[in-house]
């Protein structure tokens, strides 16, 4: 039986890919090992899974004090070379990275022992170790086109980010109240948080008939609720959104940030505003954003620029052209890739063979 190392891990958005392709070789009877910390996502979600989880010890580097990034150098070397070890023990068939400081030992590793590397990259601007080692890399799993200039020739395939197939399974909205979905992720974000706040005057003023379904996070959940139950406006505020997909289907529009969310706005073939996090890795978020706004997907506000008043102007211009709406809906499904876990799972299983 093959084994396959699984490198990613610290938050949601480098774990769930790589639980979706590890389900996908389980069931071809591949053996799976996840790599990651105590501290992050991985801890809890890869053992709920049914996986086992090597943990290991490492940090970020960029953008941290001097003795901090000394202390993540010094654990990098010495937690890859930890891997190296591990490796002749093992014995994997390939890693399979989907990026993050958590990536780096275990790609590292694979890298000096000559195992094959398949990586998975959902940005349009790949994070710092993809960018490293993009050049020693097997394969590259892409989700935009303008990625594949960072990897070798011939060794990228434009796959998509592993999604539910809720998302994909959606119909079209085609009656009901004008219905916005805000989210700026499982933590919140201010930012959108309190724009939508200084819009509710706005349209209360202009008579416009919208419904929010707004996800909050915790810390701002208390207040936006309440003022929100006093606005007057129709809808629902909550902290956190259990079922994703389902208020993706009741929603006409989604204003959100543009990290992995974007790959479930395209399998789901909605409309978007994107704000992107402005602090986001390497700008990944607003490449992503502004990938989608060339797509004719999306329209795009920088964070800075993001309040009331511009998310009032820009739902109202939309919801007054349907035409509009719907080819943003079409282009944004046009992105979408179905099946990305499968096919991830497959070059892996062809990797290892023709290893």
């Amino acid at each position: 039986m093959s084994l396959f190392v699984m490198a990613g891990g610290g938050t949601g958005g480098h774990v769930i890919p790589g639980i979706a392709v590890a389900r996908e070789l389980s069931r071809m009877g591949a053996d799976v090992l996840f790599v990651g910390t105590e501290r992050g996502v991985e801890n809890r979600m890869v053992p709920a899974a049914g996986f086992r989880l090597e943990k290991i010890r490492v940090g970020g580097i960029k953008g941290l004090g001097l003795m901090t990034r000394i202390t993540s150098l010094w654990r990098l070397l010495s937690e890859t070379m930890e891997m190296v070890v591990q490796f002749g023990k093992w014995e994997p068939a390939a890693v399979f990275s989907m990026g993050g400081y958590v990536a780096g030992p275990p790609v590292l590793a694979a890298l000096l022992r000559g195992l094959p590397l398949v990586v998975m990259e959902p940005n349009a601007m790949p994070g710092v170790t993809n960018r490293w080692t993009g050049r020693w890399v097997t394969r590259a799993l892409i989700s935009f086109e303008e990625t594949a200039r960072f990897f070798p020739e011939g060794r990228t395939e434009l796959t998509g980010r592993p999604v539910r197939d809720e998302f994909f399974a959606l119909s079209p909205k085609s009656d009901g109240e004008f219905t916005v979905l805000i989210t700026g992720g499982s933590q919140g974000s201010r930012t959108l948080n309190e724009a939508a706040r200084q819009s509710w005057p706005l349209f209360r003023q202009a008579g416009l008939p919208v419904r929010f379904i707004h996800q909050t996070g915790t810390q701002m959940y208390e207040s936006i609720s309440a003022d929100f139950r006093s606005s007057g406006m129709d809808g629902e505020v909550t902290e956190f959104i259990t079922d994703m997909p389902a208020a993706f289907g009741r929603a006409d529009l989604i204003v959100c940030r543009s990290g992995g969310t974007v790959s479930e706005i395209a399998a789901a073939g909605k409309p978007s505003i994107l704000i992107p996090y402005p602090f986001a890795a390497d700008q990944h978020q607003l490449r992503n954003a502004e990938a989608f706004e060339r797509a004719g997907a999306a329209r795009l506000s920088l964070d800075k620029d993001w309040n009331g008043q511009r998310f009032f102007e820009m739902v109202r211009e939309l919801y007054n052209d349907g035409v509009r709406l719907r080819t943003m809906g079409e282009a944004a499904r046009h992105l979408a890739r179905p099946g990305a876990a499968r096919r991830a799972a497959e070059i892996l299983m062809e990797t290892a063979r023709a290893n």
